[in-house]
């Protein structure tokens, strides 16, 4: 038994093939032949069909999750198959959107797939998420997760959500309507710049780890559906991989004006605008024996890809770490870059901050370097 009720009442009686087909659920407690004929019922949004997408998806459509609406405005990339399990390799260069629907199709035909390719943004979350009754969030980034959210609030829909970085892993249920709800902003009250986050694409992530959390957030969606057990409502499941530790915080509501703008002190400004060059700019004065020196602040495991001829290679957090420019750069300009662009402007705003008179930022980064410039560099 649940203190929460089932979110969707049972459909039609099964068929002689389902009943061999979910027998495993049939004989679970919580779940049995009305479980199922609710899962079945169910109409479930998944936003985001990558790596917490893929085995959410797939566990869903195996479970017999009757309607899936899968929103995701990306195509499939070589990288993405190193975690993202539903893709093949020949979907390469085609919608995730329709990648997910093509494996839902081969897995279970009782199960119907509508596909959005979107990105989810404040202004279209509530029109995208309306009408479904549940709503499972694998975006990869800060503002798709907050509109999520925020609509899901405005619903009243329950939301199961999970973050992935590296080794370590968050999973929460956000269920409105109690006396305790909570949502992600009691969790973040105030958004992190986008340069204090680096994504999975900068920082990487343990392929089977997405796998693990996914399927968490399947269990989490289908106890919530039929209405057994005891969800992850109020609570944060923090999972670290290395050790195979997991620990639990429980979530109250955040004040009612932690979300104001004054919440969080603005960072410091440069002392003067940085000076950004297009990765045109700097391939045509690579070669001068005067051009500015080149500091790459990516991980030692990206330097190893590769990085443009003769530069310094320091990590970030190293340079983060720098209290004085002494010994640490040679005379005259520096151009700072890294994969894309967060990590490098904060490293060159931290430069400029300790007084470097000529800070410059190659935009783009060693993404667009090997799409525009070079393509021998790895695109990853």
């Amino acid at each position: 038994m649940s203190s929460y009720p089932p979110l969707v009442p049972p459909g039609p009686d099964l068929t002689p093939a389902q009943l061999t087909r979910y027998s495993r659920h049939l004989l679970v407690p919580g779940i049995g032949a009305e479980g199922q004929r609710r899962l079945l019922a169910a109409r479930v949004a998944v936003v985001g069909a990558g790596g917490l997408g893929s085995p959410i998806i797939a566990y869903l459509a195996a479970a017999g999750v009757g309607n899936l609406t899968v929103i995701d405005d990306d195509v499939v990339d070589p990288s993405n198959l190193q975690r993202q399990v539903i893709h093949r390799d020949d979907a390469v260069g085609t919608p995730k959107t329709d990648s997910a629907a093509g494996f839902v199709a081969s897995l279970n035909p009782d199960v119907s797939v509508t596909t959005v390719r979107a990105r989810i943004t404040p202004g279209n979350a509530e029109e995208l998420l309306a009408g479904h009754h549940l709503v499972l969030d694998g975006a990869d980034n800060f503002p798709t997760r907050y509109a999520v959210s925020d609509a899901c609030a405005a619903l009243g829909l329950p939301e199961v959500w999970a973050a992935v970085l590296r080794f370590d892993a968050q999973v929460a249920c956000f269920v409105p309507g109690r006396p305790d709800s909570v949502t992600l902003r009691d969790l973040y009250p105030v958004p992190p710049r986008p340069e204090d986050v680096p994504s999975c694409a900068e920082a990487g992530v343990l392929g089977a780890l997405v796998g693990q959390v996914g399927s968490l957030m399947a269990t989490e969606a289908v106890k919530l559906i039929c209405g057994f057990g005891e969800p992850l409502a109020g609570r944060l499941l923090l999972i670290e991989a290395l050790t195979q530790r997991t620990r639990e915080v429980r979530l109250r509501p955040a004040p009612a004006d932690a979300s104001a703008p004054q919440a969080r002190s603005a960072p410091p400004e440069p002392r003067r605008p940085l000076s950004v060059l297009s990765v045109e700019d700097v391939a045509a004065i690579l070669t001068d024996p005067d051009r500015p020196a080149l500091l790459d602040v990516r991980e030692p495991a990206e330097h190893a890809l590769g990085t443009l001829p003769d530069s310094l290679a320091v990590p970030l957090g190293d340079v983060l770490a720098w209290e004085s420019l002494e010994g640490h750069l040679p005379e005259g300009p520096v151009i700072v870059y890294c994969k894309i662009a967060p990590r490098a402007r904060r490293a060159a705003a931290h430069l400029a901050g300790l007084g470097h008179p000529d800070v410059r930022l190659m935009d783009g980064g060693m993404l667009a370097w090997a799409e525009r410039i070079d393509p021998r560099y790895p695109r990853y």
